[in-house]
């Protein structure tokens, strides 16, 4: 799954039914008006006071949690976390991921890194050297045998969310793991794994919401609309809240290690003033 590896090595049984059955799933959502790519609009308004509720819902609680050696979902209280040195952005292909597929998946994601950098302010790059976020696109057959390559990338990575790849459930297209060192609130490496035989808009959905997940918006909020940071598809493309949401994870009155008690009136007033007029 290294860069080396041939592009375009020939998938197995388990990758061609898997790319036939997230064809059908993408169907089936775009059927149903969801992900959608407008970003939000008249009909999914937000006021000051959301913007503030749901910021507070996703920067400072945690999705999941380690029990039995594996990650389940646990929605709990975190202080706040983010990065503070550059994100240097390497990204790599399961050998079955074909060429062309290869190409916009590089030309996406850079395109996509560069805008998170003019939103939070926070240096971000493409690069093939000394990286600290790697993004794997991985085939089944390819992510069934991860856990070699997620230590060279990530030693830090537990067993449990090891297992999360190796073990993916079909309803997971993509995760994204972020480190600290310690017990520091301070990012400083990340791990993306995507599914290689996603089509074309859940692929999207995976890009934009595992990186900007991996920025320190960890959770997601069944309320938060309009938003990626939720479990129902209605967005597939970062949201103007999503927007946001990164302009105040890393505006400055706001620091790693924040509790939320010590958060809360910093954010609600961020939130007035990027949504004015609510009373």
């Amino acid at each position: 799954m290294a860069p080396r590896d041939p592009a375009g090595a020939a998938p197995r049984g388990a990758t061609e039914a898997a790319r036939a059955y997230y064809a059908r799933v993408e169907a089936n959502y775009l059927a149903q008006d969801l992900l959608r790519t407008d970003g939000g609009g008249a009909d999914t308004p937000f006021g000051a006071r959301d913007l503030a509720e749901n910021f507070i819902r996703i920067a400072f609680y945690d999705e999941f949690a380690e029990r039995g050696g594996r990650l389940v979902a646990a929605s709990s209280e975190n202080r706040l976390h983010r990065w503070e040195e550059p994100v240097r952005v390497a990204v790599e292909f399961g050998a079955s991921v074909p060429a062309a597929q290869r190409a916009a998946d590089r030309a996406v994601v850079a395109g996509y890194v560069s805008r998170l950098s003019a939103l939070t302010g926070l240096p971000m790059r493409m690069t093939g050297w000394r990286a600290n976020h790697t993004v794997l696109f991985l085939n089944s057959d390819e992510r069934s045998a991860a856990a070699t390559r997620i230590a060279a990338l990530a030693p830090a990575t537990g067993e449990a969310a090891v297992r999360s790849v190796v073990e993916m459930p079909a309803d997971t297209y993509c995760t994204v793991f972020a480190f600290t060192a310690g017990r520091s609130a301070i990012y400083s490496r990340a791990l993306t794994v995507i599914r290689g035989e996603l089509p074309e808009r859940l692929r999207l959905a995976c890009i934009h919401e595992e990186l900007a997940q991996s920025l320190g918006l960890v959770n997601d909020w069944p309320r938060a609309r309009p938003s990626i940071f939720n479990d129902n598809e209605e967005f597939a493309l970062l949201t103007r809240q999503d927007e946001l949401m990164l302009k105040m994870l890393y505006d400055p009155r706001l620091k790693p290690g924040m509790t939320l008690a010590e958060a809360r009136p910093i954010v609600e007033a961020m939130a007035a003033e990027l949504v004015p007029g609510e009373s």
